[in-house]
């Protein structure tokens, strides 16, 4: 055991992390590499933390894998990032079950190649059974398409009689949000030192410690990963409460 991990305190674990795995392809290009060579790299940091999650026992990994932004980029990245999203699927779905990880999907799933759809479902379908980990990969996700989306089912539901505008709550919204069967992040870290949420989880993110590392995203290893945790642990979590009100509650 690494001397970090040894200082992680497990019962005080965020229960739910999640991931701007941002950095893939400034890593690349520092090297003199295209940006593919950043991402294919990147794929052994997923390994690693997903690993490292498991065995410190965090309930919850959400990584934001693939935004509705990143349709954006050029043709050639999109689709070589496709193609490397069923390939490593492909290859770690015996590695999830071996680890007794859930797999899960968040995001606007059929602007993903036909192909992708049927390696992802094949995939859920296998882990379905799991019990350890739930990894959440956002695909094709952004958290205002997201709302809106929530939103237009809401509406329909006031129309077709089954909701009462007048109970709606913040409750009812969660349940209509693709994160409604998980818990809200505890720690959000972001690699590469960029400071911004990137329509991320902005309604999950509400009281979520963030957490910002320069390191880029293919050098993240979980030395890296027990680092944020340990600045997590250190943190106080008052939600809106005073720190004496903190402290007396946790006597």
């Amino acid at each position: 055991m690494s001397s970090l991990e040894a200082k992680i305190d497990r019962q005080k674990l965020p229960r739910h992390i999640a991931i701007i795995m941002d950095g893939n392809g400034r890593w690349a290009q520092e090297k003199g590499q295209d940006r593919l060579y950043g991402h294919f790299h990147g794929v052994e940091s997923v390994r690693d933390i997903v690993e490292g999650c498991a065995e410190l026992g965090v309930g919850y990994l959400t990584l934001y894998a693939f935004s509705t932004e990143n349709w954006d980029r050029p043709a050639q990245e999109v689709n070589g990032l496709m193609e490397l999203l069923v390939d490593t699927i492909r290859k770690e779905v015996d590695t999830l079950n071996r680890n007794n990880i859930k797999l899960h999907v968040i995001g606007d799933i059929n602007m993903l190649p036909d192909y992708a759809r049927q390696e992802l479902k094949e995939a859920l379908d296998m882990t379905s059974h799991n019990t350890g980990l739930n990894l959440v990969m956002a695909l094709s996700y952004s958290s205002r398409w997201e709302m809106v989306e929530a939103i237009k089912q809401i509406a329909a539901d006031v129309l077709a009689g089954k909701i009462d505008p007048a109970a709606i709550s913040q409750e009812t919204l969660r349940q209509y949000l693709c994160t409604s069967e998980f818990p809200d992040p505890e720690l959000m870290i972001r690699t590469s030192g960029e400071y911004r949420i990137s329509n991320f989880l902005l309604y999950q993110l509400a009281y979520a410690e963030l957490y910002f590392t320069n390191v880029r995203w293919p050098e993240f290893r979980k030395e890296n990963l027990y680092e944020a945790i340990l600045d997590f642990q250190q943190r106080e979590r008052r939600f809106g409460k005073t720190s004496a009100q903190v402290q007396e509650a946790s006597l």
